[in-house]
């Protein structure tokens, strides 16, 4: 880790981290995208802003076209250098140098449209003594049962996770059921780690079938480590590929600006 836009940032309590890298197979550049007059990691930074009992928030990257954007924006950036197997492994990083006991992993490219989403994922967590949670959302539509590129997930009576898949989880042997019957859950890819509990992560060997799935979570729990997964009704918009755009312009555009809350300091 190199360099800081902001080194007086206060220690955390709970602190959110957007990793973002400028390099993507699938959509390279996409942190700096022009979306409704802002680049996409803008859009992510100011909407966790409006989340209340967040201590700091800051963007965890490589690239320093990224590095200045997040600084024109009056945001907090990172530069964390080297090779990470993921955005979690990216997010670890950042818990070595900064003090903060509960670490959010954000994706970049996964716009928070409501602060109950995020303060449904927080609140739980910090009453739960667990080490590493997620959250779900009801999927309500075939199409996304049936989609890759919507993971799914499934949970056991006690609300941890059982499994992760791209694939139709739990498949009916029957033949396609009521999609309103509740047996499919989108996992919306947001973590909540205690420091403890993510450095522990980062410090697993790849497995087999995270690599398989190419889903991070699998690791922890090919390694034994419980995750609570909350559900909830709030909406997030998810940025892929570049068609996403115009439809998330208008999404953006027909709502209002979130607005900053106090920060907390401890």
């Amino acid at each position: 880790m190199s360099r800081s836009s902001d080194r007086h940032v206060p220690p955390a309590s709970v602190t959110v981290v957007i990793p973002a890298r400028f390099g993507s197979s699938r959509f390279p550049g996409k942190p700096l995208v022009d979306l409704a007059g802002k680049p996409l990691i803008q859009h992510v930074y100011e909407h966790v802003q409006a989340v209340p009992g967040i201590a700091q928030t800051l963007v965890a990257t490589d690239d320093v076209r990224i590095f200045k954007a997040v600084q024109a924006f009056g945001g907090t950036a990172l530069m964390v250098e080297g090779a990470f197997r993921t955005g979690t492994d990216r997010v670890a990083a950042v818990a070595q140098t900064v003090p903060g006991d509960v670490f959010v992993n954000l994706q970049g490219d996964e716009i928070i449209m409501h602060p109950g989403l995020m303060t449904d994922l927080i609140d739980p967590f910090l009453k739960s003594g667990t080490g590493m949670g997620t959250l779900k959302r009801r999927i309500t539509s075939h199409d996304e049962v049936q989609n890759p590129g919507v993971v799914k997930v499934v949970t056991d009576s006690n609300g941890n996770a059982l499994y992760f898949s791209r694939a139709p989880i739990p498949h009916l042997r029957d033949g396609p059921g009521d999609i309103s019957s509740g047996l499919y859950y989108i996992h919306l890819g947001i973590y909540i780690y205690t420091r403890a509990r993510l450095l522990q992560f980062a410090g697993l060997p790849t497995g087999r079938l995270e690599e398989a799935e190419k889903l991070e979570q699998l690791r922890a729990l090919e390694h034994g480590l419980a995750i609570r997964v909350w559900e909830t009704i709030h909406p997030s918009l998810r940025i892929d590929a570049p068609e996403d755009l115009a439809r998330a312009a208008t999404m953006l555009q027909s709502r209002p600006n979130p607005q900053p809350q106090e920060k907390v300091v401890s």
